[in-house]
This record gives structure tokens, C-alpha cells and sequence, in this order.
């Protein structure tokens, strides 16, 4: 008998793999190559390009459960997550998919014995819905008659149109009608249609009285262009989804999916850590649902690779984990608390989604991280939302300079400033605060590729061609023989390339390795016709998977399809590249021993010169820390460990220890790299022999790059020699500078900065005193400017501690007025505006001020009503700026 959600996604899984459907695993919450997309939000994201016919798979059926987020774009209905019954960031969509097998009978057939026969849900209570016809397409009659031949009677089979009964992939590609099946929960259920007097609309309407459990999509035609007229897809296909947490909650007899075995748990460890009952209060309840699903929300898109962050999918987690620490506080929690509910996230979901274990160290510490960052930066926020408000002069409406700053500068969700403005009585100029962020985006923008037609063509070959067999992996890798199979010119394949010309050469075998997983391609030679044609090979790339790509120039004689071709790595090149890779290898795994085994891989390069990696810490590492990991990895290079490799079964690769890594897609089948018995990855590159085929490995920096991530770059053999040297030339140019020993430099370098900070303090004091015996003569400079004194004065070079002093000062012999004090040092420049109490209590606001000379000037600033200042701003601009502010002063 089915009673769990995890009952449920079994037996939905078992049902159709007992039909011939291949149970594939859930992709990531992050799409591969999709960048229309910022998450995963349906089961057929992961088969899309299967869809339109650009991959290929083994089989023609599928099933799968999902993981899914739904929280931005045109799917930001985060304010009602919490407050319904079954809106939510996270969730997980059960789909069953044909492509180009079966197509409407099947589907219909399965889903109907699935939830009447082994979810045993009673007939009588559910209803299907088919499309009308709309935009010159014909009503599902089909649909409707196959509804009707498993037993649902006519007067259940509504017809409705084409915003919810036909989908399409986009404006052009597959689409098709679809038909959801829909479950009865009772007509006791509040309908807002009938509060207002009107009759409720059945499964048309909102209310949850008629609950959507499974949407088919019948894939049988193709939009070639916008607005062109439908064509008949040739091998329609199917695409279902239905909602496992609705599933789960009819199956439970429950009417808000809060209340099943998936929600349950998290609700009682909110409950557990606030104090607060669930059940009691609407308003706690509604807080604890909020934090029951964001801590889902939080745990999957960490364990995916997400960090919170100011743009894209980091800041659409970082406004989920915000709202529910604020919904926290809400309850009375003031320590971190949001990685707790998330612990038992994974204690609950890890059997279904192994990863969140794999991950729960990093899981944990990324999510700590992000409160304890925020309570640190929520007081300041609190602080400035305070000031402004303060300084609205009966206004109610908080700028949108001040959103976008808080958002910016303290990363405060919009959505968050806005609740606590409300709160305040306050409502926000969301139109200011968007104005603001566009002009950042375009900023920011670059233009396209415009390498649309050749990105086309490679999907087209790979089903043509087949793979690109590797022979990189036997011996050295650095020769081999194939067939040139095909050739490619300015995105069109060609039949030849002739001397001086340019373009992709693919082989039908290659030693050359394509670009991937990190690892730069590789350059060499292509020779033909017994050596009357010659091709460099300038890079080596992978468009797709599967298939590689020489870019070459062709330098003599013809080379055409057909033609056998002699290939030649740069084996030099080739065998640098080796030790970076297989020192990245080890670089991972000594981070992981050294500062914990949160550290995750969040990308590198590995090229002939050097490496980069970049990895997942909340911290500085210590330069002891840092002399640890060298080390370690230098003690591993001199064990002169063999390198081992193997190919296995993913889950049996995954079992014996190998890391698997973020982003990275991967087969059913494996290859498994052990550089060392200390470490075993994933991977597809090419690596050493043996570890002491490394040399030496030396890091030459480290440094944050996002909220959470790092980066270091480092040396192997004869490059970190050479860097190792060339810091020896510098410590000796230093010494001999300062007429040092080598030994002896920090000593002399520590008494010379005792030396120039004695100095400065002597020339502060010297211009103090300067200064102050000529204000009186400066005040005679004084405009009066609206029945104000102005005074705005250049000093340069700029200082903000001097201008604050002479700000004081010149305030002091104004008693009354508005002090300017501006000026430039090295390139920039800064302003300061400061006013008497008397002035600020007329209205002056020095804040307001100091923003608008921002604004015309650049730079950035801000501060009270009597002292602000801006920097950073263009010396050009700055006189104007400052002129146009003494102008406008008024109080």
C-alpha cells in the first residue's frame, strides 16, 4: 500500500520502468548548456535537445523525478510560498517520456491505471481537461475519446484553451496541446469566486477544490518560425509531469502539501528550535512553512553548485535563505538556525538524492555562512532604512537609490526592503529601484557570438558522424592515424580546405584532446597526401559532447573529406598540460585535508603554463595553511606514485570514494583517475604516469572571487622553478634597494615603514596648523546662496581626515552655513559636504546632497544630514558637480 511520498516516487518510477522506460536520474538544478534558463524547472529540461532532435540516447522511453526550483523570472511567486497550501521554491516533478515512440493512447492508458490502480484513487473524484482549439488549432478530440475509453465519463472531460491546454517549448521548436488530470478534494474547500458571489469555475478555477496532479503534453507539431503556421512533427512525442508533493498529499488524505511526510519533519525542527507550536498561531505557522521550504530550496541548490550571491541564480538563493532567516527572526530566533533544518533535509531526502550527503559538509557550512553574513549585515541595513526614514519629511515612500543600495552594497533582497518598509508604514519606488538595476545590467551587457549557424551544424554532425574515438589515453597519445570525415568553413561544411585557409577538421580517430572538464585543447599537426598537405592545429575543441574539432590553418597542399591523415600532438605542450592536470588532482584533495572536507570544486583551467582552481571556502586561508597544502601535494609528487585508471559503472565509481564533481554531466559508464591512493576523480583528461612526473608544485596566489569561492594559481616542474627564481632575483633587488642582506630585509623594511609613518604624522600636524590660521581668511570666500552661507573650498591632495577636520573648523567660524570641501589624489576624486545643526533642522540634508553630486560626478557615497562624503568620483567632473550643489543649497 502506498502511503509515503517516498512510496509514491518509487512506485511511480517502478511502474513505468515495468513499461519499458528507462529510469534516468534527476539532472542538476543548474542547466547544462541552457543559459535561458536559471534552473531546472520540468522534467523535460534534461531531454530537451533529445526532443528537438540535436542528441541522441540509447532509449525511447523515459521516467524520472525532478528536482525542480521555480523562484524567479515569471515564476517569482515567492510571496505566496508559505501562506497556500502548495506553492513552493523547491519540488519534485514525476514525468514519464516518449520520444517518438508511443504517443496519446499510452499516455493516457498509463496515467489513468497509475492513480486509479496503484495509487488507488477513486475514480469518481477525478476529471481531465483537453484542449479546445484556439489559433486556428483543432480541438483534442482525440484526447477527449481516449479519456473517455479508460472511464472518465464525458461530463468530466472539460475542454479549455490555449493558455492552460497548449505548450510550446518557445516561440519556435516542438509544442502541442496537453491534457492535466485533475483530482477532486471537496467542496468544502473556500472558492474566492464564490466569496464574490460567483459560481466556482471547477478545474478552471483557483481555488483548490479541483486539484491538478498530472499534465501530458502531446508533442505532435513544430513552430520552424515565429508565428509560422504549425507543421506536423513526423515521430510525435510525450511529455508528462506530475507534482510529487500534490501526489504525495492526496495519497495522505491531506489537503496542503505541508502536512505530508516531506514537510512534516522540517516543520517540527522549526518548531523544535523556535519554541512555537505549529498549529497554534496562523502567523508562526505561516513563518514555519516558509522556512520548511526554503531550507529544502537551500539544501538541493547548494548541493548543485548554487552560492548565494548579488546576481543570477546566487542572489534568487540568497533572497530564499533571507526570507527564511527574516521569518526566523519573525518567530525569536536570533542565532543561526537555517542549516538545522536544512541537516534534517538531508537526513530525510539523502537515499533519493545520494548527492546531499556527498555534499553536507559544504551544504552546511555555505548555508551558516550566509546567516551568519547577513545578521551582520542586516543591522546595518536596519541602521540606513532607520536614517532615511527618519529624513522622509512626511514622505512614505522610501527612494529606490536607497533599495538599490541596499541591495547592492549589503545584498538585501528588494523584496526584503520591502517588507520591512511596510512594516514601517512604508512603501518603496520599485520603478527607481529598476531603473537603477537595468542601467547596471547594461552596464554589464556584451554583445553575442553570432556563431548561431556552426553551433546548429555540430549537433547535426555528431548524429551523423558518431563519436570521435580517442586515442589520447594509449601510450604517450601523442600520434595517430584517421579518416577526415568531415570539414567546416565559416559554419558551413565544406568539401575541402585549401593553403591559407581556415577552419574545423574532424577525424574519425585523434590523440588530440578536446577542450573539457577544465583542460585547454590541444595544438599540433595534421599531415595528408604522404606530406604534400600540411595543417596546424591551433585548438582543439568539443562542441558537443562526443565530438572533436581540430580549429586548423591549413599550410600547404589540399585537404579534403576521405583523406587519410597522419595527427601529431605537441607532445611537450601536451605533457605540461598532464602534470598541471593531475596536480589540480591533488591540489583538491590536499584542500580538503587541510581546511575541511566542505571544499568543493567550483571550476579551474588547466593549460601548458599554469593552473587555476577554484574552490568553495567561507574563509582566508592562513599562509600556514596554504605552506600545508604545498606540502602535502610535494610529498605526494615525490612518493612517485603510478597513476591509475579505470572505466566502471557510475554508481559503483561513486561507491569506491571517486569524487564527482559540480556541473560535470556524466555517462553511465565512467572513467576513474587515481594520480595518487590519496586521490580518485572523475575525470576525462589526460594526466601523468607517475605523480613524479610533476616535478614540483608551487602555489603563487590565492584570492576570493565570489561569496564563498576562491581561487588559486599555481606552478608545476620547470614554470614553478623559474617563478621560485625569479622571486629570489626580487628579494635580492630589494635588499640591495635598502642596503640589506636578503636576511636581514624584513627587519630593514619594518624599521623604514616606522620611519615614513613618523613622517606623515609630522606633515598632518603641519598642514592642521596651516590650515586653521587660514580659515579666517578662507571664510571671507563664504557665498550666501538662498539666505545660506556656502562655503566650498579645493584642497588638494585629497584626504577624507583632513577634510573632516577642516570641516569642523570651517563650521566652527560659520555658525551657521554649509561647508564643500573637495579636491583629487591620484586620479580621484573626493567631496565632503557638512552643514550646522541649525541648517539640518531647516532641512538641509548633507546625505541628499552628497548623493546628487554622486550622481552627476560618478563615484559613490553617503552619510548623515550634517556630514556626508563621496569618492571615487571623476576629477573632471567634480568642479561642476560641486558648483551645481552650491547652487541649489536651500533650507
Amino acid at each position: 500500500m502506498v502511503r509515503t511520498a517516498a512510496q509514491v516516487r518509487e512506485a511511480f518510477l517502478s511502474y513505468f520502468e515495468n513499461r519499458g522506460h528507462r529510469r534516468v536520474a534527476s539532472s542538476s538544478l543548474v542547466p547544462l548548456d541552457d543559459p535561458s534558463l536559471l534552473f531546472t524547472n520540468a522534467g523535460m529540461v534534461q531531454f530537451k535537445d533529445v526532443f528537438t532532435g540535436r542528441e541522441s540516447r540509447p532509449y525511447k522511453r523515459a521516467t524520472s523525478s525532478q528536482k525542480c526550483v521555480r523562484a524567479g523570472g515569471k515564476h517569482n511567486d515567492l510571496d505566496n510560498v508559505g501562506f497556500t497550501a502548495r506553492h513552493h521554491t523547491f519540488f519534485e516533478m514525476l514525468g514519464n517520456f516518449s520520444f517518438g515512440d508511443y504517443f496519446k493512447e499510452d499516455a493516457v492508458g498509463f496515467a489513468w491505471e497509475f492513480v486509479t490502480r496503484d495509487l488507488a484513487f477513486a475514480p469518481d473524484r477525478l476529471a481531465a481537461t483537453v484542449f479546445n482549439g484556439e489559433k486556428g488549432i483543432p480541438w483534442d478530440e482525440e484526447a477527449a475519446r481516449l479519456w473517455k475509453r479508460v472511464g472518465v465519463p464525458e461530463s468530466r472531460i472539460h475542454r479549455l484553451g490555449y493558455r492552460d491546454n497548449f505548450w510550446a517549448m518557445g516561440d519556435t521548436g516542438p509544442c502541442g496541446p496537453c491534457s492535466e488530470l485533475h483530482y477532486f478534494q471537496g467542496n468544502d474547500i473556500p472558492c474566492a469566486e464564490e466569496a464574490a458571489g460567483r459560481a466556482c469555475l471547477g478545474v478552471a478555477c483557483e481555488c483548490d477544490r479541483w486539484l491538478e496532479i498530472w499534465n501530458l503534453v502531446f508533442m505532435q507539431f513544430e513552430r520552424k518560425e515565429k508565428d509560422s503556421p504549425l507543421e506536423q512533427l513526423p515521430r510525435p512525442s510525450i511529455d508528462t509531469g506530475a507534482g510529487l508533493e500534490r501526489i504525495a498529499a492526496v495519497v495522505a488524505g491531506k489537503r496542503s502539501n505541508y502536512d505530508t511526510d516531506l514537510f512534516v519533519p522540517l516543520l517540527a525542527r522549526a518548531s523544535e528550535l523556535s519554541g512555537k507550536t505549529y498549529g497554534r498561531d496562523p502567523s508562526d505557522d505561516a513563518s514555519m512553512r516558509v522556512i520548511a521550504d526554503h531550507a529544502r530550496a537551500t539544501a538541493f541548490l547548494v548541493s548543485d553548485g548554487v552560492q548565494p550571491s548579488n546576481e543570477g541564480r546566487g542572489y534568487v538563493l540568497r533572497r530564499i535563505m533571507r526570507r527564511a532567516i527574516r521569518h526566523g527572526s519573525r518567530l525569536g530566533l536570533d542565532a543561526p538556525f537555517l542549516h538545522e533544518v536544512v541537516k534534517v533535509v538531508v537526513q530525510q531526502m539523502h537515499e533519493s538524492y545520494p548527492e546531499l550527503q556527498e555534499n553536507e559538509a559544504f551544504v552546511l557550512e555555505a548555508t551558516r555562512h550566509e546567516e551568519e553574513s547577513f545578521r551582520r549585515t542586516l543591522a546595518r541595513g536596519l541602521r540606513l532604512i532607520d536614517e532615511e526614514m527618519a529624513q522622509a519629511k512626511g514622505k512614505t515612500v522610501l527612494s529606490g537609490d536607497v533599495v538599490f543600495l541596499l541591495h547592492d552594497t549589503h545584498g538585501f533582497p528588494w523584496d526584503l526592503t520591502q517588507i520591512i518598509a511596510r512594516e514601517r508604514g512604508f512603501e518603496v519606488d520599485l520603478d527607481r529601484y529598476e531603473q537603477l538595476m537595468e542601467a547596471q545590467r547594461q552596464r554589464g551587457t556584451f554583445g553575442g557570438s553570432g556563431e548561431k549557424a556552426v553551433a546548429d551544424l555540430w549537433p547535426a554532425l555528431q548524429a551523423r558522424l558518431g563519436e570521435t574515438v580517442f586515442l589520447g589515453y594509449e601510450g604517450e597519445g601523442h600520434e595517430g592515424e584517421g579518416t577526415v570525415v568531415a570539414l567546416v568553413k565559416d559554419g558551413r561544411e565544406v568539401p575541402e580546405l585549401r593553403a591559407g585557409e581556415r577552419g574545423g577538421l574532424l577525424t574519425d580517430r585523434t590523440p588530440f584532446y578536446g577542450e573539457a572538464g577544465g583542460q585547454v585543447g590541444d595544438t599540433g599537426r595534421i599531415v595528408g597526401h604522404g606530406g604534400k598537405a600540411e595543417a596546424q592545429v591551433l585548438d582543439t575543441a568539443k562542441p558537443v559532447a562526443g565530438l572533436t574539432v581540430h580549429q586548423v590553418q591549413v599550410s600547404s597542399g589540399t585537404l579534403r573529406a576521405g583523406d587519410v591523415v597522419q595527427l601529431s600532438v605537441d607532445g611537450q605542450r601536451r605533457n605540461s598540460i598532464r602534470a598541471n592536470h593531475s596536480a589540480t588532482h591533488l591540489l583538491h584533495r590536499a584542500l580538503k585535508i587541510v581546511l575541511g572536507e566542505h571544499v568543493k570544486q567550483a571550476g579551474s583551467v588547466v593549460a601548458p603554463d599554469y593552473l587555476r582552481f577554484d574552490y568553495s571556502h567561507f574563509s582566508q586561508p592562513t599562509p600556514e595553511q596554504l605552506e600545508r597544502v604545498e606540502d602535502l601535494v610535494n610529498g605526494w609528487i615525490r612518493d612517485n606514485a603510478d597513476a591509475e585508471t579505470k572505466v566502471m559503472d557510475l554508481d559503483e565509481a561513486k561507491k569506491g570514494g571517486a569524487v564527482a564533481l559540480f556541473g560535470e554531466k556524466y555517462g553511465d559508464r565512467v572513467r576513474v583517475v587515481s594520480v595518487h591512493p590519496q586521490s580518485t576523480e572523475l575525470c576525462g583528461g589526460t594526466h601523468v604516469r607517475r605523480t613524479g612526473d610533476i616535478g614540483f608544485f608551487k602555489v603563487t596566489s590565492d584570492g576570493g572571487i565570489a561569496s564563498g569561492v576562491r581561487r588559486i594559481v599555481a606552478l608545476t616542474g620547470i614554470g614553478a622553478l623559474e617563478w621560485v627564481r625569479e622571486m629570489e632575483h626580487e628579494v635580492r633587488r630589494a635588499s640591495e634597494l635598502l642596503r640589506t642582506s636578503p636576511k636581514e630585509l624584513v627587519r630593514r623594511v619594518e624599521a623604514t615603514q616606522r620611519r615614513v609613518k613618523e613622517l606623515e604624522k609630522a606633515v598632518e600636524t603641519a598642514v592642521r596648523r596651516a590650515s586653521a590660521s587660514s580659515s579666517g581668511d578662507v571664510l571671507a570666500e563664504a557665498r550666501e546662496v538662498n539666505g545660506v552661507k556656502v562655503l566650498a573650498q579645493r584642497v588638494d591632495p585629497a584626504d577624507a581626515k583632513a577634510y573632516r577636520v577642516l570641516a569642523d573648523q570651517f563650521r566652527d567660524k560659520l555658525r551657521s552655513g554649509v561647508v564643500v570641501v573637495w579636491g583629487e589624489k591620484d586620479g580621484k576624486g573626493l567631496v565632503l559636504v557638512g552643514a550646522t545643526k541649525d541648517i539640518v533642522a531647516r532641512g538641509f540634508s548633507a546625505a541628499d546632497a552628497i548623493r546628487e553630486v554622486a550622481r552627476v560626478a560618478g563615484g559613490s557615497g553617503g552619510g548623515r544630514a550634517d556630514l556626508a562624503q563621496a569618492g571615487g568620483a571623476d576629477p573632471a567632473l567634480l568642479g561642476a558637480a560641486v558648483e551645481k550643489l552650491v547652487a541649489s543649497v536651500r533650507a
